[in-house]
């Protein structure tokens, strides 16, 4: 727990850093906001613009400052997609027009796969920046009398780094991704004075929740053969990062 006047810097210091870092050595990871809605999670990993800078673009410019500095010995390839699950459907936050919804499927080599998201590649930092203010505007928010401007989906980002070295002649890869997901505030109605369609979206939050929560519960369990991952698209998307190989900070 950090005090009061802690700053931007020091929690991504202290909190993402090693992730990022783990990322770039080939291991995968995540680190997303978890709590009650108004408490900052938004404000954590995104932030404002300078010293006020969130996880996210922090993360971005450790990831790029590494690949400038060793672009002389490796070449790296950098793609992104960015979704957001609203009131249960996966839409595609970096399309100018909305299609239908995403849908989620399972790859036996490759892992949980969404079909017909778009894969951006970027070259440099100021296209992730870009991309990543392009998709913010597209994500669903709303006024609650707890916030302002309150997430009403639960967002991920994904960066997918690869990095390609030679070695004895020959060419190695190794790939990783960084998850940044951003989730919405658990709410209670009384609370936020949801109606309509925000009392509505409030309801698939905490389900979404409760089932994320009950996925850490089953994982934390001796002997528990079943984690509930299939019960919602968010914990199949987070599948890997909770009860699989990515170092995860929450």
């Amino acid at each position: 727990a950090f005090p009061a006047g802690i700053s931007q810097e020091e929690v991504y210091d202290t909190t993402a850093a090693p992730i990022v870092a783990g990322v770039l050595e080939g291991f995968n990871g995540t680190i997303f906001a978890y709590g009650q809605t108004g408490t900052g999670k938004t404000f954590s990993m995104d932030g404002k613009e300078g010293d006020l800078r969130g996880i996210m673009p922090r993360a971005f410019e450790h990831i790029f400052d590494y690949i400038n500095a060793n672009s002389d010995s490796h070449q790296f390839m950098v793609t992104v997609t960015y979704v957001e699950i609203y009131n249960d459907e996966l839409r595609d936050l970096l399309t100018k027009e909305q299609k239908e919804t995403l849908k989620i499927r399972e790859d036996p080599q490759n892992g949980v796969q969404i079909k017909g998201v778009c894969i951006h590649k970027v070259q440099c930092l100021d296209d992730l920046n870009a991309l990543l203010n392009f998709g913010k505007k597209n994500r669903k928010v709303r006024k609650t009398n707890m916030n302002a401007e309150s997430s009403r989906s639960h967002s991920i980002l994904s960066l997918n780094i690869e990095t390609l070295t030679q070695i004895e002649g020959g060419n190695h890869v190794r790939t990783a991704r960084l998850n940044l997901v951003d989730l919405a505030g658990s709410e209670r109605v009384a609370k936020t004075g949801a109606e309509g369609m925000g009392f509505k979206e409030g309801v698939n939050i905490n389900y979404e929740l409760m089932i994320l929560g009950n996925c850490i519960a089953a994982l934390t369990q001796k002997n528990v053969t079943h984690i509930p991952y299939r019960d919602s698209k968010l914990t199949m998307l987070l599948r890997d990062s909770l009860g699989g190989n990515a170092r995860t900070m929450m």
